[in-house]
């Protein structure tokens, strides 16, 4: 997993609410247990038609969606059931980070746990990103993890909750063994002197 330190990226909004794990990567594609592959079914079926081909009117299937790192996403992000390939096929399609008002717990949990950086703003911080990616389609956002902050193209800086474990791997590019492992030597040491 690489690090997220800072990003900036350009962003692709996707104004639906309550998006669910099936439409983020449909029930037919879990039986992968490998990431390979996932970004290519991220919203199969928003994104193809019956025989497979791109919706040219789909905000994915558009220009400025190539090398977007951000999504821009309705309230309620991520909802529904408990699927690992939903963060797999995001991080397939590039995206370091979602930011929406709200996401569902596991999802979110499953996110901070492979390199995705979900971010919840408040409602009206929200709207005003919508507003903006209306205004300037291939605006970029500067996400800071260090400073738990996102900064606007104005200047105006909004702050994120995350939690001090899941910063410290995101910013160390580690999962939750990585991070075990990293300190293997300072957990032999510990042993090695512990009464157990």
């Amino acid at each position: 997993m690489n690090p997220l330190t800072q990003l900036t990226a350009r962003v692709v909004a996707l104004a639906h609410e309550n998006i669910d794990t099936d439409q983020i990567i449909p029930a037919r594609y879990l039986k992968a247990i490998d990431k390979a592959g996932m970004g290519a079914n991220l919203f199969a079926d928003w994104r193809y038609d019956a025989n497979g081909k791109p919706k040219p009117d789909f905000v994915l299937n558009q220009p400025l969606a190539q090398g977007a790192q951000i999504l821009l996403a309705g309230d309620n992000f991520a909802c529904g059931s408990s699927r690992e390939h939903a963060v797999w096929a995001l991080t397939g399609f590039g995206f370091r980070a979602v930011i929406s008002t709200s996401f569902a717990d596991i999802f979110r949990n499953n996110a901070l746990k492979n390199g995705l950086l979900p971010i919840v703003v408040d409602p009206a911080t929200h709207q005003e990103l919508f507003d903006l990616v209306e205004e300037i389609p291939n605006v970029e956002l500067t996400l800071d993890v260090a400073a738990q902050t996102l900064a606007l193209p104005g200047g105006r800086t909004v702050g994120f909750p995350i939690d001090a474990f899941s910063k410290t791997c995101l910013l160390e590019g580690v999962d939750e063994m990585g991070y075990l492992l990293a300190r293997e030597k300072e957990i032999a040491r510990f042993e090695a002197t512990a009464n157990l």
